[in-house]
């Protein structure tokens, strides 16, 4: 009989901490929020637990690939990968860490999640556009480009003030 510990656990954590987001290879996981729960079973297997940023992201195969293959190579035999749609993500869950490593990278990060209340969702036909800062020289002067960008979840923009094209993350 194989018995999990509590060492077992903390490095799957690490290991499951560690994995890049696909679309974003400077983000872990963990930093984009995506990352919900590592728990063992009794006999030694692992679940994972992982939130889409939205119902259709492309990414999440891979997602489940990169994190089964990374817990295979550090010695866990058994790893599930489970999809947690309750609470959906936003983009309120990626780290500071993360929120840094974006602006480093020359993608601007989110701002704060437009806030719903409980129940239907009132439709709104003209949102009102965050106000994205550019990464590169940090001024708020800028103007969105496209509605899309290399990924569904950034949109494209341009800063007045240093002419440069940078990209957004959405706020979800």
């Amino acid at each position: 009989m194989v018995t999990s510990t509590r060492c077992d656990l903390e490095r799957a954590r690490a290991v499951a901490e560690s994995v890049t987001d696909p679309e974003l290879p400077v983000l872990t996981l963990a930093d984009l929020g995506v990352l919900r729960d590592v728990e063992l079973t009794a006999d030694g297997g692992v679940v994972v637990s992982i939130t889409p940023t939205y119902s259709g992201c492309p990414a999440m195969r891979e997602m489940r690939s990169d994190l089964t293959d990374r817990l295979h190579e550090a010695g866990f035999a058994e790893v599930e990968v489970r999809t947690v749609l309750d609470p959906p993500w936003t983009t309120d869950w990626i780290s500071e860490a993360g929120r840094r490593k974006l602006a480093d990278y020359g993608i601007s990060p989110p701002g704060a999640a437009p806030r719903r209340p409980a129940g239907p969702v009132p439709l709104t036909l003209a949102p009102p556009r965050p106000q994205a800062r550019c990464p590169r020289c940090g001024s708020p002067d800028t103007e969105r480009v496209a509605q899309f960008s290399s990924t569904a979840c950034k949109a494209l923009h341009r800063c007045r003030a240093c002419h440069e094209p940078f990209e957004h993350i959405k706020e979800i």
